[in-house]
């Protein structure tokens, strides 16, 4: 980290590339985070048991077995915000991640200074007050802040590359983060969803 730079705290990373590894962690470490790289999960999660990240990067490896670690530290109320990498991202890939707990998912190759910038805006996230609390559609399953931050920008007809850019996050993330809405929501596409959000509109009764 530069000289005389208070530290802005603790990135976990794991990657299996040890160049990546290397790249990263200099980058976070010339933003003024300090940086711990690890080789695997189980390694990971021993290390959070006993102090907790401001933020971990995760990479995703092809077997998925990332998942499984994601929801390692959210069953042991690890609350810091995870971010997913992939070098084989998909829709179903970051709706997963989504699901068991990721702030992001960004597809690689990825520039650094991007990376800074998610791990930034992630943190601050996590800094405000309220970001805890959920929002409930009527029935359903209590949206995120997360999820009802991006309901909004869909109501407000935002595309989810402008979402993306609005909410610093990849269009993938915000993929999974309107999957994640309709299936709370049971809507079949945007517009059902927004007919039974702002009740213009309920779903036929058989």
């Amino acid at each position: 980290m530069p000289g005389n730079m208070l530290s802005k705290g603790e990135v976990f990373v794991i990657d299996t590339d040890a160049a990546s590894r290397e790249q990263i962690s200099n980058a976070l470490q010339h933003s003024a985070y300090d940086v711990i790289c690890f080789a695997d999960g189980a390694s990971l999660l021993s290390e959070a048991r006993a102090r907790m990240p401001a933020c971990v990067l995760l990479e995703m490896p092809p077997d998925r077995s990332g998942l499984d670690v994601l929801k390692r530290l959210r069953e042991e109320n690890c609350m810091a915000p995870v971010l997913v990498t992939s070098a084989n991202g998909s829709i179903a890939m970051a709706v997963d991640a989504i699901k068991s707990g990721a702030t992001d998912f960004i597809e690689k190759p990825f520039r650094t200074h991007d990376i800074i910038g998610r791990i930034d805006a992630a943190i601050d996230e996590v800094a405000q007050p309220g970001s805890s609390r959920q929002r409930w559609l009527p029935g359903c399953e209590p949206l995120t802040l997360r999820e009802g931050d991006v309901l909004e920008h869909l109501a407000a007809g935002l595309t989810n590359k402008e979402i993306a850019r609005r909410m610093h996050l990849s269009a993938r993330t915000v993929e999974g983060y309107r999957a994640g809405i309709l299936r709370k929501a049971g809507a079949r596409n945007v517009t059902d969803l927004l007919r039974r959000v702002f009740g213009q509109g309920s779903p036929t009764q058989a």
